[in-house]
């Protein structure tokens, strides 16, 4: 009875398919059609393919590999969603097409590339989560990084996974197998000099890999490269109590946490039947004891999604699919803003959970607003706008321990 349970909830998490091979750079005279562009440097612990439609698989390697990418993208289409070519070659007008395949060999290589894409020195590191092959990471980060229309320059960290509907333990043992190499490349972006601050945004089990590597940074060097200013874990498969110690753990920082949470998380649902039905970060209310509390007090955002319809069928992915997440990842969190001052203005029937507290916005009072956030910039109507956080601790000792 479990093994056909286990096998219904897994048929759940599959996705659409798409041809085998994307990976393959179009030639340049399909460019004629008009398209945006978006370039990155990818970063991985994968195994190589021998393919060059496919470059890496989902088996580990010992050694690290970097290439440059160039994702076109459509003029035409609904914003948080990625059009995956139906068959190939792909039409860059109406679908993502890879432009450009580079490998770069050296670090100097990396730090030219990174340079000529410095945008004010603003890094973006992105950690994909379960069931996902290479091209399926590389085709996200591009949409969300047009759609966010973020600053900065978008790094890609994608870990073995074997992309498979039963190959939940082995991805989540890659990214135990990932914890050093992701460390180590937020080390050596760090050491850039062109490099002004790094925004991690992590998904799903990504999130756990991104805190396993945060903490084994604080512990080897007693803090957190003071370079990484804002976290952002969305929808995050860590049992709650672990991410309580990893917290503490990773030592003194100044870095920003966001966390986006949805109750009605149909993935971590069932990632806490697999795991042994513990709680995950993810799917937790944060109006509730303790969390509410310990939010508070460590200095957490946590952005509560669950009211809102994104189109994501497993409402695993929201953070990715609502054009106005999206865009508040690129134009506030990037940045390092948080989401608790006067310039945050909401409209109608809208707003937001901030670290489980609200003070009065507008006629709306609450001690947790649980709605669809939509966070509009207006100078104008902002002056006149009350406050609507507070001032979250920095005090780290212990400050997350939820008993």
């Amino acid at each position: 009875m479990r093994d056909r349970l286990l096998f219904g909830v897994l048929l759940v998490l599959s996705g659409c398919g798409h041809p085998v091979g994307v990976m393959m750079p179009v030639e340049p005279a399909a460019h004629a059609a008009k398209t945006s562009r978006v370039e990155m440097l990818v970063a991985t612990n994968r195994q190589p393919s021998g393919d060059p439609g496919i470059l890496f698989n989902g088996e580990r390697s010992p050694r690290p590999f970097l290439t440059e990418i160039a994702v076109s993208i459509p003029q035409r289409r609904e914003p948080g969603t990625v059009q995956w070519p139906r068959q190939l070659p792909p039409d860059p007008a109406k679908e993502f097409a890879v432009a450009r395949v580079r490998q770069v060999e050296t670090l100097s290589e990396a730090t030219a590339w990174f340079r000529q894409h410095a945008a004010g020195g603003h890094a973006l590191v992105f950690v994909h989560g379960y069931n996902n092959n290479y091209e399926d990471s590389v085709f996200r980060l591009a949409q969300i990084v047009h759609d966010s229309r973020m600053q900065a320059a978008p790094i890609l960290f994608t870990w073995p996974s074997r992309a498979q509907l039963a190959a939940y333990e082995y991805d989540k043992e890659s990214t135990n197998y990932s914890r050093t190499a992701l460390e180590q490349s937020l080390q050596v972006l760090a050491s850039n000099p062109d490099v002004k601050d790094i925004t991690i945004l992590a998904h799903s089990m990504g999130t756990w890999l991104t805190m396993e590597a945060l903490r084994q940074m604080g512990i080897r060097n007693g803090h957190l490269n003071p370079k990484i200013a804002n976290v952002i874990l969305a929808s995050p498969d860590i049992d709650i109590q672990v991410f309580a110690k990893q917290f503490v753990e990773m030592g003194r920082h100044n870095a920003k946490f966001t966390i986006f949470v949805s109750q009605d998380d149909k993935a971590l649902a069932i990632s806490s039947l697999i795991t042994g039905n513990v709680q995950r970060l993810g799917s937790v209310n944060p109006a509730d004891e303790p969390y509410h509390s310990k939010f508070e007090q460590a200095g957490i955002t946590v952005v509560d999604l669950t009211k809102l319809d994104a189109g994501d069928s497993l409402n695993h992915g929201k953070f990715a699919a609502s054009p106005h997440i999206v865009r508040l990842i690129g134009e506030r969190l990037m940045k390092g803003q948080t989401l608790t001052d006067s310039r945050v203005t909401l409209g109608d029937g809208v707003a937001a959970v901030i670290g489980g507290t609200a003070r009065t916005i507008g006629t709306v009072a609450a001690t947790t607003i649980s709605a669809p956030l939509n966070v509009i910039e207006d100078p104008q109507k902002s002056a006149s706008q009350p406050d609507v956080g507070q001032t979250l601790t920095e005090d780290t000792d212990d400050k997350l321990l939820l008993r």
